[in-house]
Order: C-alpha cells, then sequence, then structure tokens
C-alpha cells in the first residue's frame, strides 16, 4: 500500500513563495477591481525609460479579440474573394475545433489564409490595411501605461508576428514584435503555425539576452492580460514587476480616440470598409451577387443616360447623391476671360468630376495624370491626361479652360480619410478666381479606391457595389487666386492661393490640412512613387 506524503501547511507555501520572490527582486502585481482604489495600470512615469514587454491580446487590444475577422481580411486583401469564401465556409469547422482546443483553431485559420499566399504581399497587407482595424481596438488606458517607456516589446500569442508586426511598428512605435512564426517555402508560406512553446521559448530568450533584465537596477517590466495566459509564466520569470489586468477592469477601459493615435491614420489600403465578423462576412456574400448586378445597372445607367434621369434611377437603387449648396445662380452662365469656369475639388474617388458635372447638370472636361484607359473609355465626361511636364500642362489647361468648364483635384491622388493633401498650385496660374467644390463619401461594404496597378480600372465599379454608396457635394463662394495688386505673378503667389483654396476646403468639410502628397502615399501603401505601366494606372 502506497503511503500518502504529508501534507504541507499552506502557510508555509505562502511564505517560502514570498521570500523567494524577495530575494529574486521581481513581483508580481495582479491589477484589483477600480473600486478598490488601486490604479488599473501603472502610471507612465513607474515605466519612464525602462524596457516593457506588453502582451498584445491580452493587454493592449480590447476585449474579448475574435481572430477571424483578421484572417478573414488577410485571405480577401492578400488572397481573393474566393479565399476569403473558402474561410467562411468552414467557420463550423473551426467552431468545433475550438471545442477541442483553440491552438487547433487558430492553425486552421492559419492554413486556409495563409496557404501559398506570398511572404512579401501578407507584410504589405499588415502594414496598409490592418492598422486600420487594429487600432480600432486598441485601448486608451492600454497605450498610455508603455507610452514613456524606453524600450517597448510586443509579444502576441493569438495572431501570427507577420499579421500584427506592421501595425505596431509603424502606428504604435513598438521596437520588437515576438510572435509565432508560419512557415515559408520559396517566398511562399506553407500554413503551418509553429507550436505555441516556441514562441514562448522566443520570448525568453530574448529577455534573457536583453541587458536589462542584468544590469539596471529597474529591470523590465512586464503587461499582460488575465492570469493563464501561456506567456505569463515565461514574462513573470525574467522581469522584475509584472502587471497582470482583470477581465472587468479590461472591460470599463475605453477605445483610443483618432486623435489619440501615436502615428496618424492617414493612408490605408484594402477594399474591405468593415470588420468582416462571421455574420458581417455571410451578409458580404450573400449581397455579393446582388451588388455586382445593382454596380453594373448603376454605371450603365451613369455612361448612357442624362443625369436628370440617370440620378433619380441611381437614387432608386439606394445611391444617395446630397447637393448641400448650390453654385450661385449665374455660375453656371458666366464666363471668364478664360472661357470657362475652373472648379477645384478634393480627390475622393474616380468619380468625383462625373459628380461635379451631375452637380452642375452640364458637360465639363476633367483632367486626369494617369487613369487607366478603360476608366475613361467607360467616362461619362471628356477627361484630358496631363504629362506632369508643368510647362506642357499648363498649355493643355488653358486650351481646355479656353473652351469650356474644367474640373482638376490638386492633389493628385485619393484620400479617404478626414485629410487634405497639399495641393498644386499649378490651377491657380490658369484664372484669376475658382469656384471650390468640397466632396465627401459614404460607403457601407467597399471602398472605391486602390492602390493596386492591375485592380485601380475596377476602383468606380467597387464604389457602385455597396449597397447604400454616398455622395456629398457642395459648391463653395469663388476664391480669388490671381495675384495681389502690385505683386508680381509666378510660381511664389500660385502656391498661397493653392493653400487658401485648400483651407477653404478644409474648413467646409471639417478636414485636416496636411503636407503630404502622391508621392508619400504611393510610398507609404505600394512601395513606389506611384509611376505604373500604362493600362493600370491612377
Amino acid at each position: 500500500m502506497v503511503k500518502k506524503p504529508s501534507a504541507v501547511p499552506r502557510s508555509f507555501l505562502s511564505l517560502r513563495r514570498l521570500l523567494r520572490r524577495s530575494i529574486s527582486g521581481r513581483h508580481y502585481r495582479r491589477i484589483a477591481s477600480s473600486a478598490t482604489g488601486i490604479r488599473a495600470a501603472p502610471a507612465q512615469d513607474k515605466l519612464k525609460d525602462r524596457t516593457v514587454l506588453v502582451d498584445v491580446e491580452g493587454w493592449l487590444l480590447r476585449s474579448p479579440l475574435s481572430a477571424f475577422p483578421y484572417f478573414m481580411i488577410v485571405a480577401v486583401e492578400a488572397g481573393s474573394f474566393l479565399r476569403g469564401l473558402l474561410l467562411l465556409l468552414v467557420y463550423p469547422v473551426l467552431c468545433l475545433l475550438a471545442f477541442i482546443g483553440l491552438d487547433l483553431r487558430l492553425e486552421a485559420m492559419v492554413m486556409v489564409s495563409l496557404f501559398g499566399l506570398r511572404e512579401r504581399e501578407v507584410a504589405r497587407v499588415s502594414k496598409v490595411v490592418l492598422p486600420k482595424f487594429f487600432l480600432e481596438e486598441v485601448t486608451t488606458e492600454g497605450l498610455e501605461a508603455f507610452k514613456k517607456a524606453g524600450t517597448v516589446v510586443a509579444v502576441t500569442a493569438a495572431l501570427p508576428r507577420v499579421m500584427v508586426e506592421g501595425f505596431l511598428k509603424e502606428y504604435l512605435g513598438v521596437h520588437a514584435v515576438i510572435g509565432r512564426e508560419v512557415a515559408v517555402a520559396a517566398g511562399c508560406f506553407v500554413g503551418f503555425l509553429e507550436e505555441e512553446h516556441a514562441g514562448m521559448e522566443r520570448v525568453g530568450a530574448f529577455l534573457e539576452e536583453m541587458e536589462e533584465t542584468r544590469s539596471k537596477g529597474d529591470g523590465a517590466a512586464g503587461l499582460l492580460g488575465a492570469v493563464g495566459r501561456p506567456v505569463l509564466h515565461v514574462v513573470s520569470r525574467y522581469c522584475k514587476e509584472t502587471y497582470v489586468l482583470s477581465e472587468p477592469d479590461k472591460k470599463a477601459w475605453q477605445p483610443l480616440p483618432r486623435d489619440k493615435y501615436p502615428n496618424k491614420l492617414v493612408f490605408h489600403d484594402g477594399r474591405l470598409a468593415f470588420r468582416p465578423t462571421f455574420f458581417a462576412a455571410l451578409a458580404m456574400y450573400t449581397y455579393l451577387p446582388l451588388g455586382i448586378i445593382l454596380a453594373a445597372l448603376r454605371c450603365l445607367a451613369f455612361v448612357v443616360l442624362p443625369y436628370r434621369v440617370s440620378i433619380p434611377l441611381a437614387a432608386a437603387t439606394g445611391m444617395r447623391s446630397r447637393l448641400v449648396a448650390g453654385p450661385s445662380p449665374d455660375a453656371s452662365r458666366e464666363k471668364t476671360k478664360a472661357g470657362g469656369r475652373l472648379y477645384v475639388c478634393n480627390h475622393r474617388t474616380l468619380l468625383d468630376p462625373i459628380t461635379v458635372a451631375a452637380g452642375l447638370n452640364k458637360p465639363v472636361t476633367a483632367v486626369t495624370y494617369s487613369v487607366s484607359s478603360i476608366s475613361e473609355l467607360l467616362a461619362p465626361i471628356r477627361t484630358a491626361r496631363l504629362t506632369r511636364d508643368r510647362d506642357e500642362d499648363r498649355r493643355r489647361m488653358e486650351a481646355l479652360l479656353a473652351r469650356g468648364d474644367l474640373v482638376v483635384c490638386p492633389e493628385g491622388t485619393t484620400c479617404r480619410e478626414p485629410y487634405l493633401l497639399r495641393f498644386s498650385p499649378l490651377f491657380a496660374e490658369l484664372t484669376g478666381e475658382v469656384t471650390p467644390v468640397a466632396l465627401d463619401t459614404r460607403v457601407d461594404m467597399f471602398y472605391g479606391t486602390s492602390t493596386k496597378p492591375g485592380a485601380k480600372w475596377l476602383d468606380p465599379f467597387y464604389f457602385m457595389m455597396n449597397s447604400r454608396p454616398e455622395y456629398r457635394v457642395e459648391f463653395l463662394e469663388r476664391v480669388a487666386t490671381a495675384p495681389a495688386e502690385g505683386e508680381a505673378g509666378g510660381h511664389g503667389p500660385s502656391i498661397q492661393a493653392a493653400n487658401r483654396v485648400q483651407r477653404v476646403l478644409g474648413q467646409a468639410l471639417g478636414f485636416e490640412l496636411t503636407g503630404l502628397t502622391r508621392k508619400d502615399k504611393y510610398m507609404i501603401l505600394a512601395g513606389n512613387e506611384g509611376f505604373v505601366p500604362d493600362g493600370a494606372k491612377k
């Protein structure tokens, strides 16, 4: 008969643990409820200039975190809508796998979403598509806790490193990201996610090598989620202080406002304009066949029918056009010395000049920098290409303006967010006054802009595919662009006039002014300057 070992008094074990923590100099602090008066997070000064290790899912992002929407975004944006449909169809299987083990469910999503995709393309999506959705889930209190830290190391367990690294480094200023890796062969993912313990071993090895854990008196600090997360055991072993956040406290934390983003989200890419949870993605795929039919009918109506017929017809299908303030009664009739009026608008989609023409109910000419041949062929208004040679472009625009009304978008490229890019001043040298036109759009499912060269011609089609796309058009008071009396003409006054028009549009729309350009946008989103071969241009 086996003799049971004698039970050790609990008080003795507690004393033993206390002595071990005191000798090692490490502390484990569980964040208590705010009702007790204890802070729900360490003060910023407490972690100032220290090395902080942050649990991305447990501390930084709001709970409960569902990984499915992020894998759906990667499947659609880095893959295709067919791959996204496959992920949607296997969702019931994923739910069954969750009962067996969450890790098995994660491995299945990785296989379906990433298998065969190029590593470079997934990294691009992580940098230019996913940040918008991740930033909406960041908590204010979680970010403020390590805002003044010297070195921030992010640890992720629920999402592969490749999916979060771009967001954490580009928009939150994280110095290093440690997470689980996905196997790669010949530059493409093979879909195998490494074991969870391998990622935790990498965290331990990183902390062991850090000089702060050995020589600095303050040591490293860990900010973790609820007890039971695998990273807790590794971090508490190496960090001098470990703060563990309780679920009730985390639920009380507030989402991070847009004006508090460490780096402004001016540009982002991708087609999906909503968070694709299971039910939202199911609704999108159910609607998609109808959306394609609606888009075809709407495009056909604007190309073939006059505006007085096409606009009411589009409204009957759910498309809304709001003319907030029309031009003055004689604005559409009065001719300037140049022959026609110059309308200057901010740039939201390729449909901007068509919307202006519909608001005026008269034909106009739109100048473009590099629109695809298909877009030019389908455009219901006249278009004229510019060459990016200043003198030649000026001659072309003056000739067009002499023949009739002209619409220009001096930003040179579209911007989805409430920001205005720098205005090119060339338009201010053509005439003594311009009519600013403030444009804004709203979509519920798909964005009508993209930086992918091969998909640019589909931009208007995607906008029309939305169930209730909306355009808001506001014709503003004219703005003088001619040099003041006694002031010499040239490039200087035209820059001031362009900035003046930008301010007028910014005030009307409530948008923030920036000095960013088309080149900046394409360097951020596509890694190039935006010059692409003909036939796939923007």
